[in-house]
């Protein structure tokens, strides 16, 4: 049977639709959010949120995480999303690591701990 996006848990709250890694790739999700965050310019930040929002997704914010998390390239600055309480959120080179960046680019004058 094919979920059509109407599924409840037993609760009765809708549940979350998850898309894995291939879903992602496939509907252009992931290229979506690559292009997003290289628009960001230095001194500058976004949440997940916003950037899920601006992939006309705006429920895929853990997905947005995800693919960010698993980025590797350099010319996709990962390190200027962050979350929307202000909190840093999580980096694949580490917090640390990103914490540094977002000073020295001067997006960032004080922070809250993940």
């Amino acid at each position: 049977m094919r979920n059509t996006g109407n599924a409840r848990n037993v609760i009765g709250k809708p549940k979350m639709q998850k898309l894995n890694q291939e879903q992602l790739k496939e509907n252009g999700f992931q290229e979506k959010v690559y292009q997003i965050v290289k628009k960001i310019p230095s001194g500058r930040t976004m949440s997940y949120k916003e950037v899920a929002q601006s992939t006309d997704s705006p429920k895929a914010w853990r997905a947005v995480g995800n693919i960010l998390h698993k980025n590797m390239d350099s010319e996709i600055p990962c390190h200027r999303v962050i979350c929307s309480d202000g909190k840093i959120g999580g980096y694949n080179m580490g917090i640390e690591k990103k914490i540094l960046l977002l000073k020295k680019e001067g997006a960032l004058k004080s922070h809250k701990r993940p």
